[in-house]
């Protein structure tokens, strides 16, 4: 097995085939055969009712956290960056007529991994009162102490099968990320282990822009690091441009401030004329 990197940072540049190959509404994400996994380790994480220590000692993290991951090789897709995890598809739902990226579902051997992030209130989480509307909305449903903390068992029906999926969220700075797993991660073994590991170590970017609390948090196609290193090289340019541009501007804008000005420094042989719009009145000798 192996993971992109989960905090580290790589020197090995992204190459060609790590861009996303987009069909359709489906993208898949890139790869890399060289990184090393070490999941979770169930003995210092066991299954509570309280997640505790999100954003010092384990994630999934914000992006302002102090002890954040280094999320640099990461894949940005709007609300969250994603670690990259060898042998996985992502897959991201959009809406064909406006192209607004709806979901994304990470597929991970036998096992999915739905994950979505919404806006919350700045003081209070959502993930309980998500939680109870599962429960209340559903019989079938149940909870139970997680990973990340009390979880949701619900089972769903799916081309005539049933299948019992597993609802995690867990709640941030005004940000609350959820996660249905289904298919093995959603009980036990390796693929659990893989994929909660995988969900831990993604960074919540919420944003700036309004939002009501439980509106999802906007996503957008997929960014490779390489791509991301160039668009930021670009705007330094356009930055200094701009910059230059606006020095020359106030430069020129200087030396036409005054009208006819003499260049070099004044002398005694320069004569200058003093136009006026008075017109030579009568004397007073005139006046009478």
């Amino acid at each position: 097995m192996g993971l992109f990197g989960f905090g580290k940072k790589h020197a090995k540049q992204q190459s060609a085939e790590d861009q996303p190959e987009v069909e359709n509404d489906e993208v898949l994400a890139p790869q890399d055969e060289d990184a090393d996994f070490d999941p979770i380790d169930d003995d210092n994480q066991e299954d509570s009712a309280e997640y505790q220590g999100r954003g010092e000692d384990r994630g999934p993290w914000d992006v302002d956290d102090e002890e954040v991951v280094d999320y640099d090789e990461y894949l940005d897709i709007g609300a969250f960056y994603l670690p990259y995890l060898q042998g996985i598809e992502l897959r991201l739902k959009a809406n064909r007529a406006s192209g607004d990226v709806l979901g994304a579902t990470i597929s991970y051997g036998s096992s999915s991994l739905e994950i979505e992030a919404f806006a919350a209130p700045k003081t209070l989480g959502l993930w309980d009162d998500v939680r109870e509307d599962l429960l209340a909305g559903n019989d079938s449903a149940s909870s139970k102490p997680g990973v990340f903390g009390t979880e949701v068992s619900l089972p769903v029906e799916v081309k005539g099968n049933t299948v019992i999926t597993r609802i995690v969220g867990v709640d941030g700075p005004r940000w609350m990320l959820r996660g249905i797993f289904s298919g093995p991660a959603a009980s036990v073994g390796e693929e659990k282990q893989i994929l909660d590991n995988l969900f831990q170590e993604i960074v919540v970017e919420r944003g700036d822009e309004p939002l009501a609390p439980r509106d999802m948090i906007p996503m957008h196609a997929p960014v490779t690091p390489k791509q991301r290193r160039e668009q930021e090289a670009a705007a330094q340019d356009q930055d200094a441009a701009t910059a230059k541009n606006t020095q020359k501007s106030g430069n020129d804008k200087n030396d036409k401030s005054i009208p006819e000005k003499p260049k070099g420094p004044f002398d005694s042989d320069q004569n200058t004329e003093v136009k006026t719009t008075l017109s030579r009145g009568p004397m007073f000798s005139e006046v009478r």
